[in-house]
């Protein structure tokens, strides 16, 4: 890796733990700067200022996640378990999300620049839905919002109990089946009777 490269990644590494405590408007370039082993000009002039950088953080975890975690929509629970595993491994992502909802989004969509990342996952939860995998009655919108609140139930932004990955196996399992199951009665297409 060239030398910019690895100061950039360096960069990006030191914003997104930075970003992740503190917050947007709470992170401090200095910190980040130092813990990048990179001075303040090279962060300006490859991010343009904190807000670039953030945005540059975001993007670049949001994008491995969808990598780390592709969509299956002919198996929610099996996405939604990875997905559970993915963000117990990377909670940084959910804690940037998070932030960026707090700061910047408080409504609507979090990250259009995956605008089309999310349009392939909508039409292949209505592929879904066409083959009777997925409740046709359900817009597909609310299926995607949903399954992923579900499976970010044990995250850093659950309401009730945040898990670790300290957790003992056997507890990751319980919640990992309890995921899937959940997904599986929520989406499942009801049995047609006929007379």
């Amino acid at each position: 890796m060239k030398d910019g490269q690895a100061t950039r990644r360096r960069l990006l590494d030191a914003a997104a733990a930075e970003f992740a405590t503190y917050g947007i408007a709470g992170a401090r370039v200095d910190r980040i700067s130092a813990n990048a082993r990179a001075n303040k000009a090279q962060m300006y002039a490859y991010y343009g200022n904190k807000d670039g950088l953030f945005d540059a953080v975001f993007n670049d975890h949001a994008e491995k996640i969808i990598h780390a975690v592709p969509m299956t929509a002919e198996d929610l629970p099996g996405y939604a378990t990875r997905l559970y595993d993915a963000c117990l491994l990377h909670p940084e992502l959910v804690r940037l999300a998070a932030w960026a909802r707090l700061e910047r989004v408080p409504t609507g969509p979090l990250l259009t620049s995956m605008d089309a990342q999310t349009a392939r996952k909508l039409e292949a939860i209505t592929t879904a839905q066409r083959s009777g995998h997925i409740d046709p009655s359900l817009d597909p919108a609310d299926v995607l919002s949903i399954v992923t609140a579900m499976a970010l139930t044990w995250s850093p932004v659950g309401l009730i109990h945040t898990a670790s990955p300290d957790d003992p196996e056997s507890e990751h399992e319980g919640r990992r089946r309890a995921l899937a199951e959940t997904v599986r009665r929520a989406f499942t297409p009801a049995p047609k009777y006929t007379a």
